[in-house]
């Protein structure tokens, strides 16, 4: 058998195969089919049974819940009437309360009724009595005036002037009471404050003295000072500003200037012309300038050494020379240069003692009288003058306020501005400090007795502690105890109004009852 045999047999073979595949092919589907379809028949039926299931479940928890809504708003509804029961309660007995509170209102309406009622009544009668009293008073008064010879209005106006003459005595009396425990103790807190600063600052004696004399070696040194045609002292006034007065006096010239400076330049230069013999304009103007330069310098140390002494720093170089200058100045024979370092001292004692700035207080005590430096320059009080300097080189308000009011042409406003004027009176007043005119004292003397006896009951005034101190005798029939006591306050008014004086001055009214009587 060949190959072409056997090919063609196969053939055959595949083409009587494909029928009875597809056969096989169709059965085997049907079958799948039938299954498939029996499964989803079995699986729905499930799903309907489990859906039935789930039905009588959730119909069972719908008639669950609602039973227990139904149980929860049954509770609920017999609390609410619970409560509405109570609150009914309640408000039938308020009901009941207000019942009974409106028919004692009612009640006691009727009680104040009658009540005002009566006092209508009561208030006719008053009227009516209170017409008849102030009749019967007028006529009461008629008759008293018929009977005293004056009327109501001047018996009114006795009546007040005997009650303020009453008052008046009587704060007085207060008045001297409280001011003499109020002195009592002020004067021994500030003697202690005072004792302590004095006691702690040592001061000089009045010793430098601005002198404007120069002693000459004999009277012939006066024509060469004057030199021919007077050219010589020509030339010194002209130099050093300085008027020369030479006269009968022997052997001394007198120097005459307002600038102490100046004329303790023109007293140095004279002595050494003196000294040096060789008396002519070029000598004199070389010898001025080089005193003016060795012034200068001697300036400028003092005030460096016046706040090297008292502790004090920082102070403008101007202001240390203005410092220095007062070494020149005195006032009262007392030099201002030492009597501002003596301030400067007792200030920050004071401010030391009071619990101050004891730095602060030193310098404006040091600084204190600055102006009395250009005073002779500048118009006005030196306290002022010394202010604006101040204020001008840089001072706080506080030191320029102390400078300012030292003499009282400012208010003091601080408690450092008093503490200054306190060590500046101190200063001048204590003794030795200060040299008065013999007719400038006589004179205070005659004014503090003058103003004493022009006081009504005064008889007599003595005028004793070189001036620090006045005693006054009274008429004892004239003036009272207490008419004493003011008349002092008054009379010491007075002495601060009128009179200038150092430090402070002592009234005293002496009152003396004499009796008297003769032995016959």
């Amino acid at each position: 058998m060949t190959a072409i045999h056997i090919i063609g047999i196969i053939m055959v073979g595949l083409i009587a195969g494909i029928p009875v595949g597809f056969l096989i092919r169709k059965k085997v589907v049907e079958s799948r089919v039938d299954s498939i379809e029996k499964y989803s028949k079995r699986i729905l039926e499930e799903a309907q049974k489990e859906a039935k299931t789930v039905k009588k479940e959730a119909a069972l928890q719908a008639k669950d819940t609602l039973y227990q809504m139904k149980v929860e708003f049954e509770k609920e509804t017999k609390e609410k009437k619970e409560q509405l029961l109570v609150q009914e309660k309640r408000l039938f007995h308020k009901e009941e309360n207000l019942d009974r509170k409106i028919e004692q209102l009612e009640k006691r309406e009727g009680r104040i009724g009658e009540r005002e009622r009566a006092i209508d009544r009561i208030d006719k009668d008053l009227r009516r009595k209170e017409e008849e009293y102030e009749r019967l008073i007028q006529d009461q008064r008629r008759q008293l005036e018929n009977l005293a010879g004056i009327s109501s209005e001047e018996a009114k106006q006795l009546l007040i002037r005997s009650m303020e003459s009453e008052a008046r005595h009587d704060a007085a009396k207060i008045m001297r009471r409280i001011e003499n425990e109020a002195r009592a103790e002020a004067d021994r807190k500030a003697q202690e404050i005072l004792a302590l600063a004095v006691k702690r600052y040592s001061g000089d004696y009045v010793a430098e003295k601005t002198v404007s004399v120069v002693n000459l070696p004999n009277d012939e040194m006066k024509g060469r000072i004057i030199g021919r045609e007077g050219r010589n002292i020509r030339a010194i006034e002209a130099a050093t500003g300085i008027d020369l007065i030479i006269d009968d006096t022997p052997e001394a010239v007198i120097l005459s200037g307002f600038n102490p400076v100046r004329r303790e330049v023109a007293k140095i230069s004279l002595e050494r012309l003196i000294d040096d013999g060789r008396i002519h304009p070029a000598r004199i103007e070389e010898i001025v300038a080089k005193v003016g330069k060795e012034i200068e310098g001697s300036i400028k140390e003092a005030g460096e050494q016046a706040t090297f002494d008292v502790g004090v720093h920082g102070i403008n170089h101007e202001l240390v020379k203005l410092i220095g200058r007062l070494k020149y100045r005195s006032s009262y024979a007392q030099n201002v240069l030492q009597h501002s370092r003596e301030v400067s001292f007792i200030s920050g004692v004071i401010a030391a003692e009071l619990g101050l700035n004891m730095k602060q207080a030193k310098r404006a005590g040091l600084l204190h009288d600055i102006g009395k430096a250009v005073d002779h320059e500048v118009e006005g009080p030196h306290a002022i003058i010394g202010a604006d300097l101040a204020r001008k080189y840089g001072e706080s308000s506080q030191v320029v306020h102390a400078i300012a009011a030292h003499h009282e042409d400012v208010q003091p406003e601080t408690v450092l501005a008093v503490v200054v004027q306190a060590a500046d009176t101190l200063s001048g007043a204590r003794p030795g400090a200060r040299q008065e005119m013999l007719e400038s004292y006589v004179k205070r003397l005659e004014g503090l007795e003058k103003i004493a006896m022009s006081f009504n009951g005064v008889n007599k005034s003595y005028a004793i502690q070189a001036g620090r101190e006045i005693r006054i005798m009274v008429e004892g029939k004239i003036v009272g105890d207490d008419q004493a006591y003011i008349i002092c306050k008054d009379i010491a008014k007075k002495i601060e109004k009128e009179l200038t004086y150092p430090g402070q001055i002592k009234v005293i009214v002496i009152r003396e009852t004499r009796a008297v009587e003769y032995a016959k």
